[in-house]
This record gives structure tokens, C-alpha cells and sequence, in this order.
């Protein structure tokens, strides 16, 4: 059974990702940092629910060391790694002048550093998934390797409360697309970039903000983590995708 590893997944679009890949077949290493319980929940109801394994990992993926542990967590629970979804990410809504210079390096330590140090360390593994046998002596007809990081609608557009959520998004992007050509043919990497989408770190919207957030998604309705989801999914297993930014908004940016 393929092996995935997911930054974040406790909750939000990570869990809904990490049960996703669970009902499609997938061993799953559902990581977190602080919410160890949640965390374990989730791997408990994926090994209920599917015939896939879990198990719960805490790392910080902006240490590399820690990030490293994470990927030999995954390797000796499951026997590799076939699959990357860089979930993990923090946000903090704040105007420029009252951005303390610790608070931007904290956010581009998680989102971007995490994506990178986890990619990098799962790499020799996610290359010996391009080319594993089976009992038969024949390469995996499985979808090639996989890392899909996972960015934000707010690369494209910028927020001028959270400009270090924006510059860390967007360097996900470049960061996909560098990989992409360089991992090539072995290892695919592509993004997904969720608009307005109702997890926790959404939760505390007033209803004038989710007026006026509804107002500019043509399909009128907020995402799901599902919806996610199903985008990672869709790009896990599209052979002949690779360095592309898969937009998942309602139409509220069309590109």
C-alpha cells in the first residue's frame, strides 16, 4: 500500500486530506505539532474506517532535524514514502507597521521552510517510489511520486493584514515550480491554492466579513475542506501534471 505523509493534518484541509488519501488507499502519517490528541483521533479513525494505517507524528516541520524524523517515522512505519502533501501553516492578521520582525520570520519558517525541509527530506525516498518492484519483478503501475504543497488564493491577490501569509504563499508557488523541473520525470510536484475555505483558522469571521466574502465567489458559497481535498487528490494521481497551480475558489479568482 502507497504511504503518505501530510504536514498539518489534525484538522482543517489537512485532516480532510489525510482521510482522503486513507479512503483511497493510502498509509498515512498525519503530523502536528501541537494538537496531539486531535491528531491521534485522526489516525485512530482512519485505521476504524479504511484499510489503510496511520500513525501520529509530532514534528515542527520548520526544523529540519524534526522534519527528518518525520520522514524516517513514515519510512519505518510503512516502508517509504510515495506521496508529500505540504499542509503545515501558520497565519497571524496584522498590518505591516505592527509586524514585529520575528512574527514575518516565524510565518515564512512554517510555510516555506516546512514545505522545503520536508520535501527535501522525503526525497531519496519519494525517488525509490519512481522505481520499486513488485513481488513480480515489475516497476508499480501506480502514479508516479507526488509532493503537492498547498498555498493560498492570496498569492495571487496579496492581503495587506497578513502580508507574510501572502509572501509565503506566493513562495510556495516558485518553490513548486523549481521543484517540478528539477525532480522531474521521476517525482511530480504541484500546488493547490484554496480561496475562502471554512476551517478553524476561519472561525472567527464576524458575519459583516462572511457578507462580503460570499459576495465575491461567484458559486456563492464558502469551500470545505473536502473540496481540498479532492483537488490534492486529483493532482496525487494526474500522471501528466507537474509544476501547476491548481486554483480551488468558487470563481473568485479566475485565472
Amino acid at each position: 500500500m502507497p504511504a503518505a505523509i501530510v504536514t498539518g493534518s489534525s484538522r482543517g484541509i489537512g485532516r480532510a486530506v489525510a482521510e482522503r488519501f486513507a479512503r483511497d488507499g493510502h498509509d498515512v502519517a498525519v503530523n502536528y505539532v501541537e494538537s496531539a490528541q486531535q491528531a491521534r483521533a485522526v489516525a485512530d479513525a482512519v485505521a476504524e474506517e479504511t484499510d489503510a494505517d496511520a500513525i501520529a507524528v509530532r514534528a515542527d516541520v520548520s526544523d529540519a532535524d524534526e522534519a527528518a524524523d518525520l520522514v524516517d517515522a513514515t519510512v519505518e512505519a510503512f516502508g517509504g514514502v510515495d506521496h508529500v502533501v505540504n499542509n503545515a501553516g501558520v497565519d497571524q492578521h496584522v498590518y505591516t507597521d505592527a509586524l514585529a520582525p520575528e512574527d514575518f520570520g516565524r510565518v515564512m519558517d512554517v510555510n516555506v521552510d516546512g514545505a522545503f525541509n520536508v520535501t527535501k527530506a522525503a526525497l531519496s525516498h519519494l525517488r525509490e517510489s519512481a522505481t520499486r518492484e513488485d513481488d513480480a519483478g515489475a516497476t508499480d503501475a501506480a502514479p508516479t511520486p507526488s509532493v503537492t504543497n498547498v498555498s493560498s488564493i492570496l498569492a495571487h491577490t496579496g492581503a495587506p493584514i497578513e502580508c507574510h501569509y501572502a509572501a509565503s504563499k506566493a513562495g510556495l508557488l516558485g518553490l513548486t515550480k523549481s521543484h517540478a523541473d528539477d525532480f522531474a520525470p521521476e517525482i511530480r510536484v504541484n500546488a493547490v491554492a484554496p480561496g475562502h475555505v471554512e476551517t478553524d483558522m476561519t472561525a472567527d469571521r464576524t458575519e459583516e466579513e462572511k457578507r462580503e466574502e460570499l459576495a465575491a465567489i461567484p458559486l456563492g458559497n464558502f469551500g470545505q475542506p473536502e473540496d481540498i481535498a479532492d483537488a490534492v487528490a486529483y493532482l496525487r494521481d494526474a500522471g501528466f501534471v507537474t509544476g501547476e497551480t491548481l486554483n480551488v475558489n468558487g470563481g473568485e479568482l479566475m485565472r
